[in-house]
């Protein structure tokens, strides 16, 4: 399945940025200089290029202007320039030039909705929930209890995490901005709206047509306030959906939704736009960001590359390492809290084994893989200052294709939190039941392109997680729409809700600086609060119906285990305290 490691429900990409006003200088697009040379012309395609440490990144975007490639974007927080161009050689060229670190390639650049009369149908794996189901919701649930929303009843992840009994303390303050990096975030939804956004909100990603499908819109730029792909909706209603008698409640409902997108629609997470939208996200003040995806194509990244990889894949993989390193430095380097997802291969990180899946982008190069993990990389979340989050069931088992460590001396996993698990409850009616996994907001565009709900906004009856549930805002009948998704990408967001938590109740006023609270702290309580969980004993865990590749071992003791990291999130010890 494409992108198992991003969301196990989900399959879980961009070129040229647009919104770079708190990253870096957006340049023009120049013509190519007169007498500048190709060696042969292809289509139009983005590239990504690093200048060396200490380079100037000014200097650098304007030699590759003198060489025909027109300049995109100029991020001078990490030295990037993301140029488009025509030659084929483009990358092999410009890796050889002075001062430049690296070069890579990341797709032909998109294409106006008049080039492709017929939308390409997008569709995506489905909940591994199958077998017997409960029938499909529409209309009202039933709430929990005062404050709750009608589909609260459902959410078994806030339960584990307390998050009713955080609320009574702290419910989030809007001054928090909880950045989502993901496919986009539909600002429509009603369980969004309230929290969403708008001023600070980015795309940072132009639409491929070879993977995303023709361009909903002329520029191939999307608006900073749609999800086309759904993933990013789901990971932003779980953080932060709104308390307003619909649907269901955020972690945190009433922080703030910040749109910064750096996936395609198609899933995918290219260099360029996740380094664009990390750098945006520590100069805009962002408090929080949430990283459910992994960086594409590769998905080990290997200093130097693994001993099967080409000198120009080993080269590409260096320029991406040095580049995520940039920018995730930087962020943290302005107190902005980094969540990201573990994974779903159900892989021992310290022994990944053969990574065969990789490039996964353009497709028809991946080949098989020697990961040395004393030099390979899962980005984002093994990258510095990344808390590393895994997955567990209703029961709080370990899910079945949540990633884990045997290595307790990495910093590969931190914590864990809630992110369903289909085989879970084995032996009872609720195995491979969609209450299992995790309830959340959906875009209305995603669902009927899935065909879970028809053109009328009806749920058809052979889907058994999907829920529609209407009530009045402001005086308005709204609808909003629902799914059981899992993956570690459904973890992180409760992680990522905590933390928002955390800054709202012991944050402070600080001079220009504004509402916050120092990253390193906020981890620290996030860490030093979850709730202890052991190892299974016995601790070598079989799932049952599951091949033995899923068989996984735990080790470690209470305190801190490969399993659960330093345990399980609690949303009410995060804020029990009346300040730090």
């Amino acid at each position: 399945m494409r992108h198992q490691r991003m969301a196990a429900v989900l399959g879980a990409l961009a070129l040229g940025a647009t919104g770079l006003t708190a990253t870096a200088t957006a340049t023009a697009a120049p013509t190519a200089e007169a007498g500048s040379t190709v060696s042969a012309t292809g289509a139009e395609t983005s590239y990504v290029v690093l200048a060396d440490r200490g380079g100037s990144v000014t200097a650098l975007a304007k030699r590759l202007e003198a060489k025909g490639a027109k300049v995109v974007s100029v991020n001078d927080k990490v030295g990037m320039v993301t140029v488009t161009s025509t030659d084929t050689a483009f990358a092999a060229k410009t890796r050889a030039m002075k001062g430049v670190f690296g070069a890579a390639e990341e797709g032909i650049v998109g294409r106006s909705p008049q080039e492709r009369a017929k939308k390409q149908q997008l569709k995506r794996p489905r909940a591994q929930a199958k077998g017997k189901v409960a029938a499909a919701g529409q209309g009202k649930g039933k709430g929990k209890g005062k404050g709750a929303d009608p589909l609260d009843d459902k959410l078994w992840g806030l339960d584990m995490i307390n998050a009713s009994a955080a609320h009574k303390v702290e419910s989030g303050d809007k001054r928090v901005k909880v950045g989502v990096i993901d496919t986009g975030v539909d600002a429509s939804h009603p369980d969004i709206a309230p929290n969403f956004d708008h001023k600070l909100s980015r795309n940072f990603t132009t639409d491929i047509p070879d993977i995303d499908g023709p361009c909903e819109v002329e520029s191939c730029v999307d608006p900073a306030d749609v999800d086309n792909g759904g993933h990013g909706t789901h990971v932003a209603g779980t953080i932060a959906a709104a308390r307003n008698g619909i649907g269901v409640s955020g972690v945190a409902p009433d922080v703030s939704i910040v749109n910064v997108r750096a996936g395609q629609d198609a899933g995918y997470f290219f260099v360029g736009p996740t380094v664009n939208a990390l750098t945006y996200s520590a100069d805009a003040g962002l408090d929080v960001v949430n990283m459910s995806f992994y960086v594409d194509p590769w998905a080990y990244y290997c200093e130097g590359g693994a001993p099967e990889d080409s000198p120009e894949e080993a080269a590409e993989q260096d320029m991406i390492i040095e580049s995520m390193s940039r920018a995730l430095n930087y962020a943290h380097s302005k107190d902005v809290t980094m969540v990201g997802a573990l994974g779903n291969a159900a892989t021992d990180l310290a022994n990944p084994g053969t990574d065969s899946e990789s490039p996964n982008y353009p497709e028809g190069n991946a080949h098989d893989r020697t990961i040395d993990n004393s030099s390979c990389k899962d980005l984002p979340v093994e990258g510095p200052h990344v808390i590393g989050v895994s997955a567990v069931g209703p029961t709080e088992r370990k899910s079945y294709f949540s990633n884990y460590t045997t290595d307790l001396t990495s910093d590969e996993i931190e914590i864990s939190a809630p992110g369903g698990d289909s085989r879970d409850n084995y032996g009872t009616p609720d195995y491979r039941s969609p209450s299992n996994l995790i309830l959340s907001s959906v875009p209305e565009n995603v669902v009927k392109a899935e065909g879970s709900v028809d053109e009328d906004g009806n749920i058809t009856e052979a889907e058994g997680y999907v829920f529609k549930d209407c009530g009045r805002v402001k005086g308005k009948e709204q609808c909003g729409y629902y799914e059981y998704y899992q993956g570690t990408s459904m973890a992180s967001p409760h992680a990522a809700g905590v933390a928002s938590l955390i800054v709202s109740r012991y944050g402070k006023t600080a001079g220009r600086a504004g509402f916050g609270l120092a990253s390193e702290t906020t981890r620290e309580v996030l860490l030093g609060t979850a709730r202890n969980k052991a190892c299974p004993e016995p601790r070598t865990v079989v799932y049952p119906e599951l091949p033995a590749a899923y068989t996984a071992t735990c080790v470690g003791d209470e305190d801190f285990n490969g399993f659960y990291g330093e345990g399980i999130i609690d949303a009410q010890a995060a804020v029990a305290k009346k300040k730090l």
